[in-house]
């Protein structure tokens, strides 16, 4: 049987800092810029979430897509959107918020929930022009 992916966006709002609190000040700033401004600053997340499997012969479907919007929903938005995400959201009392861990994070929090034999991937989208990809490997 041939494997298709589906995909599911969803859309949250989050606020930030990008800090590492090993370093001074002086070198936060250097590295992070204005992402390490002490009063946080926000995105508006794009969230592309991917499953890749066959179809069941049932239905047609490689998984449900309003079930998959229900466990998105449940996973990430409820925790995530209009969230500080340094101060509100426990993935990241140790780890810094950038684009690049809140993906893992996020990948993280569905893999237990989603079929195994599924193959999972999330794209978040920081701006149009910023995004990131994790697929689990090297997980």
């Amino acid at each position: 049987m041939p494997e298709l992916t589906i995909c599911r966006t969803e859309h949250f709002n989050a606020a930030h800092r990008l800090h590492n609190p090993a370093w001074d000040e002086a070198r936060n700033q250097q590295v992070f810029g204005k992402c390490n401004n002490p009063n946080y600053h926000g995105h508006n997340y794009d969230l592309v979430v991917r499953l890749t499997g066959p179809t069941d012969p049932d239905t047609g479907y490689v998984f449900d897509l309003k079930a998959l919007s229900t466990v998105v929903k449940r996973e990430v938005l409820d925790r995530f959107d209009h969230r500080n995400l340094n101060l509100d959201v426990a993935d990241f009392k140790d780890l810094n918020p950038t684009a690049e861990n809140i993906a893992l994070v996020i990948w993280r929090r569905l893999r237990p929930v989603l079929p195994a034999t599924l193959k999972l991937a999330v794209t978040l989208y920081e701006t149009d022009r910023n995004f990131v990809e994790y697929d689990g490997e090297g997980a």
